[in-house]
């Protein structure tokens, strides 16, 4: 039902730190993740379990610091034909900042 859906920017935000000192954060769609391992390669977040085969990242919300290596691994997974599984958002504005496939910041996932 429309009525049940999950709004994605809400995810983790309950128990998420204030905006001001992690503005940044992950949403990822770890039941589309096709353990390629890319993030893992480029982004020091990112890690692969060796047990499940899929990555996961070290922490889902993060500051300024450590934005660049995140969008890299959102931009680099190949996951849903290359519009990739890793989603960073602007907890700010609500906006995709990567991988942005539509280039409008709405949110790309598929739940």
């Amino acid at each position: 039902m429309a009525g049940d859906r999950v709004d994605p920017s809400e995810i983790g935000e309950h128990d998420a730190p204030p905006v001001d000192e992690k503005p940044y954060k992950i949403i990822f769609e770890a039941n589309l993740c096709i353990a390629a391992g890319k993030c893992a390669e480029v982004s020091e977040n990112w890690e692969m379990d060796l047990m499940s085969g899929i990555a996961a990242p070290k922490t889902y919300f993060f500051d300024e610091a450590d934005l660049e290596h995140n969008v890299r691994a959102a931009e680099v997974c190949p996951a849903k034909k290359g519009r990739g599984v890793i989603h960073v958002i602007d907890r700010q504005t609500d906006e995709e900042i990567a991988p942005d496939p539509n280039g409008d910041g709405t949110l790309s996932v598929e739940w």
